[in-house]
């Protein structure tokens, strides 16, 4: 079993930071959507989704927003830590009555992504023998994601969505539902995303996932059964701190941090920088909520992802979106720069004016500026389309 309440940093980090079952349920609910043959061919079966919903669907179903998380988060897109979640909201801010999506209007659902590790079928899940899946689970990607929020959409009984958002990983989920299923997204908002994800990209992906691979701890994904502070972390770790790196930007790190010392270590005595102490900060975080067979998963997941595969090209694709699309871009952002959300605005019909986040925060604007963000979420679902 994993940590049940507030992340906690007594102790060594468990094997995985993964939702297992027996573990508390917290505020999560868990439905069954049967099996899902996946884009590779692969019969997944019996998939199970963990989902948080807020607010309160009105008869006829037409106020229902849907939030995907990114590639680290979950469905807990707001509230405190706790019994069965070990971090408070991600999105904390946003969700709620008042709210930008004032749950007082608006009835909010997100859902832990396949092969996520906080309660959907995911690599620490158990398999039809009773072990966890670890490295016989397959190559997921964002289609197959799609086709399970589907599902998840048909058992809640909801015909479409007003509205899908989401940033990153989350934005790539809503532009591959309003392609693949046009008749069930009436509009879109997509923040620091791409369609089509790059070369450069690609290659800090690799780098991440060639870091877990190669700690002896990760066993080839089978670590399940590893002892407190035995699970590989020291790869994830390192894969943590390549990503941060890429959340960030050069200029805020330095004036944050400098050449600063960590308090009273002395690097030239073998002490670290002060910047070295926040990335660990952060690898040592992650390791006691993640996992690592996770984190690669959708990590590939990303890399693989192109709007236009098997659909002509990425600008073709895009050009089938009918539905109104707000584009989000944060003016910082080295890990999906503005040239790319310019790129959906000039495929998109239906997509206005792209809205700028200023932020010198790089691509963690979208977690940071609540304000600026809530503000265009907001002004977004004033637009959205009343149904026919």
């Amino acid at each position: 079993m994993s940590l049940g309440g507030p992340l906690s940093y007594d102790g060594l980090p468990p094997a995985t930071g993964a939702w297992r079952s027996g573990d508390p349920v917290g505020e999560r609910r868990l439905l069954q959507v049967g099996d899902v043959t996946l884009e590779s061919g692969f019969v997944m079966p019996g998939v199970t989704v963990a989902y948080q919903t807020w607010g309160t669907l009105r008869p006829d179903g037409t106020n229902a927003v849907y939030v995907c998380h990114a590639l680290t988060g979950d469905s807990h897109v707001v509230g405190p830590a706790g019994p069965g979640h070990m971090t408070a909201g991600w999105w904390d801010g946003l969700v709620g009555p008042g709210a930008p999506i004032d749950t007082d209007e608006w009835f909010v659902v997100c859902a832990n992504v396949l092969g996520g590790c906080q309660g959907t079928t995911g690599p620490a899940s158990e398999a039809p023998d009773g072990k966890p899946w670890g490295s016989r689970f397959p190559i997921v990607t964002v289609p197959d994601m799609v086709q399970v929020e589907r599902l998840t959409t048909d058992a809640l009984g909801i015909d479409s969505w007003a509205m899908m958002l989401g940033p990153s990983l989350g934005g790539m989920r809503v532009l591959e539902w309003m392609v693949a299923h046009p008749d069930r997204v009436r509009a879109g908002l997509v923040l620091g995303t791409t369609a089509a994800v790059t070369a450069d990209e690609i290659g800090t992906h690799a780098t991440q996932i060639a870091a877990i691979e190669a700690d002896p701890k990760f066993r080839g994904g089978d670590y399940y059964d590893a002892e407190p502070g035995d699970g590989p972390h020291a790869g994830m770790g390192v894969a943590r701190r390549i990503a941060h790196l890429t959340y960030r930007t050069e200029g805020e790190l330095d004036l944050r941090f400098g050449r600063s010392p960590q308090g009273q270590e002395d690097p030239w005595q073998g002490g670290r920088f002060a910047v070295e102490s926040y990335l660990d900060h952060h690898a040592d975080k992650l390791a006691r909520r993640f996992d690592a067979n996770t984190y690669v998963a959708l990590t590939r997941a990303m890399s693989l992802f192109d709007l236009g595969h098997g659909r002509g090209s990425t600008v073709e694709a895009l050009g089938r979106i009918e539905s109104p699309l707000t584009v989000v871009g944060i003016d910082s952002d080295r890990l999906f720069p503005l040239r790319l959300q310019e790129d959906l605005v000039a495929a998109v019909p239906g997509a206005g004016p792209m809205r700028v986040v200023h932020s010198p925060y790089g691509h963690d604007g979208f977690l940071v500026e609540k304000d600026q963000v809530g503000r265009i979420v907001r002004d977004a679902l004033a637009e959205v389309p009343v149904p026919s």
